[in-house]
């Protein structure tokens, strides 16, 4: 038997919300709705220049991957998440923040000098969340921090399309997709953002190899991958490299693919206020519900339904009791 339902890979970041307005990334030069990688120098300026908003923001464990990770322990799959934190305090923040939550990682043991990584996440009055991340030493994640046994113990490996940045990453990625299919661990990979699609297409065909088991985006990810504007067109790119697939499209639709047939879900109805984390939120509820015995498209519905959750309240993730009254749902 399996020890876990999720093994995840992806960077450590520890997250800054800060609510702003459209004035603000103009006056910092931030394109809005986009994942931007800057320096340390870069981010220090960004925090210098709203000090009277960093009062109110709130920090959290945070990166892509492990935000679908404690998801999907919350809603009862157990999880584990490699990554690379520094030695400092932050660090310990963020590896003890995961143990909390239930998630088990290799954090606290392979910590060591440096800086751990960090996320302004600026959150405008239409809900679109704009981050600025400096990787610190989450840049340096490399296979050394697989846990192989971890890996072949589990049923999915989730992969976020962000390491594809990493000069070390991106063969970690790879390293975790190929043991697992090794293994016969399914995997998944998380195309993560609409710019990380653009410029590093051919570094995420390479994560992605010879072929996956599944695929989560959202359109614009699913278009820029495909490099077409035809929805259409994407699902086909797509169909060509995974054998299951989940595009997101906001209030419209969901569309899943689950190797047979494309499958549409109604989005569910609700006020968004912050969608960051909106994507991740999905990927762990979806392969939650799945892992549980539930169909594609009871995973789509049960997905939207905490997606939509988070969407309408600030932060990445809920509150513990919010978690267990979702679960309830499965």
């Amino acid at each position: 038997m399996n020890n876990y339902g999720i093994y995840a890979i992806g960077a450590a970041l520890v997250d800054t919300e800060i609510q702003v307005d459209d004035h603000d990334l103009k006056a910092m030069g931030i394109d809005k709705g986009l994942m931007t990688l800057v320096d340390s120098n870069r981010l220090q300026e960004l925090i210098e220049q709203m000090p009277d908003k960093l009062a109110v923001s709130k920090l959290a464990c945070g990166g892509s991957a492990a935000n679908s990770a404690i998801a999907a322990q919350y809603f009862g799959t157990s999880t584990y998440f490699s990554c690379q934190v520094a030695n400092d305090e932050q660090g310990t923040f963020y590896a003890n923040d995961l143990l909390r939550a239930g998630v088990a990682t290799q954090a606290l043991k392979d910590a060591r000098d440096g800086i751990t990584g960090k996320c302004l996440v600026l959150i405008t009055p239409d809900a679109e969340r704009t981050m600025n991340t400096h990787l610190g030493i989450s840049e340096s994640l490399s296979v050394d921090n697989i846990d192989t046994q971890a890996l072949a113990a589990s049923r999915f490996a989730y992969i976020e399309g962000y390491l594809v940045t990493s000069q070390t990453g991106k063969p970690a990625a790879i390293r975790v997709r190929e043991e697992a299919q090794k293994h016969n661990v399914k995997v998944a990979v998380s195309l993560s953002d609409p710019g990380i699609v653009e410029y590093f297409r051919e570094g995420l065909q390479e994560i992605i190899g010879d072929g996956i088991d599944l695929i989560f985006c959202n359109e614009a990810e699913a278009l820029a991958f495909s490099q077409s504007t035809k929805l259409e067109d994407a699902i086909d790119a797509l169909k060509r490299v995974s054998k299951c697939f989940v595009i997101t499209r906001g209030s419209e639709p969901t569309l899943v693919f689950d190797g047979n047939e494309v499958l549409s879900v109604a989005a569910q109805n609700v006020k968004a206020i912050d969608t960051n984390g909106a994507g991740d939120m999905f990927a762990g509820a979806f392969l939650a519900a799945h892992q549980q015995g539930h169909s594609f498209t009871q995973a789509a519905e049960f997905a939207n339904k905490a997606a939509a959750q988070v969407v309408s309240q600030y932060g990445p993730r809920l509150q513990p009791e919010q978690y267990e009254a979702l679960k309830a749902l499965l």
